[in-house]
């Protein structure tokens, strides 16, 4: 088969690292960088030291509102499949990347691969959902992580093209131990012990854009007594 894999934000690069490699030993893959994130710790680190191949089509989309950064991504996406030609498209989890990657192939009726499908948090407020819910119901095939997202496809009538494989979130960490063990010192340049610490990553929009919220999630964190590594994220 020939797949067109469509990426764009930091978790996904993770979760590609494994099925990336896994789909090259049978399949064609065509790597596509939305480029909805962009900085380097955010993008190239993570096809540097997890190995990912080099994206073969970078739509360089970057910062915009919601509806601006998927209509760039779409427009950009849709002439691709179309010169492409692919058997499937697969895409991951729940950005603006993965709602453009779904509404593109489906508009041209190329089946989609939804990969980390039926995670509910029943709140369409949150982008994130709106998107999740779109993606799992235009894919033709879903891929969920826990029993728990697979009973809520089900519920939704999805049942029968949702699959339990797993989170592939845990083949990527088996991955990058090798990575991880090639990097001695962090901790004592950070200063704190193994298994002693908390680590941090804070970016949504109903999390970070009230100060009152981050506030009390911090606040939270810090009566908790342990030390907290937090790699702040750009858009925190």
């Amino acid at each position: 088969m020939k797949v067109v894999t469509v990426v764009g934000a930091r978790p996904q690069f993770v979760k590609a690292a494994p099925l990336s490699k896994a789909l090259r030993e049978r399949h064609k893959e065509v790597l596509v960088h939305t480029g909805q994130h962009y900085d380097r710790t955010l993008s190239e680190v993570f096809f540097d030291e997890l190995e990912l191949p080099v994206p073969d089509h970078n739509l360089s989309v970057g910062s915009a509102s919601h509806g601006v950064q998927t209509a760039r991504m779409l427009e950009g996406l849709e002439r691709l499949l179309l010169d492409e030609r692919p058997d499937c498209v697969i895409v991951y989890g729940d950005t603006n990347s993965t709602l453009a990657g779904a509404l593109a192939a489906a508009k041209l009726g190329i089946p989609v691969a939804h990969v980390e499908a039926g995670p509910r948090y029943h709140d369409l407020r949150m982008p994130e959902e709106v998107n999740r819910v779109v993606a799992d119901h235009l894919a033709a095939v879903l891929f969920c992580p826990t029993a728990s997202c697979l009973e809520n496809l089900r519920r939704e009538g999805l049942g029968g093209r949702a699959h339990l494989t797993g989170d592939l979130m845990l083949d990527a960490l088996r991955m990058a131990e090798a990575v991880a063990a090639r990097r001695t010192g962090v901790l004592e340049r950070l200063g704190v012990e193994p298994d002693g610490y908390l680590l941090l990553t804070l970016h949504r929009p109903a999390n970070v854009d009230d100060p009152a919220t981050v506030r009390r999630i911090l606040e939270a964190l810090r009566r908790c007594g342990e030390p907290v590594v937090f790699p702040v994220h750009p858009r925190t």
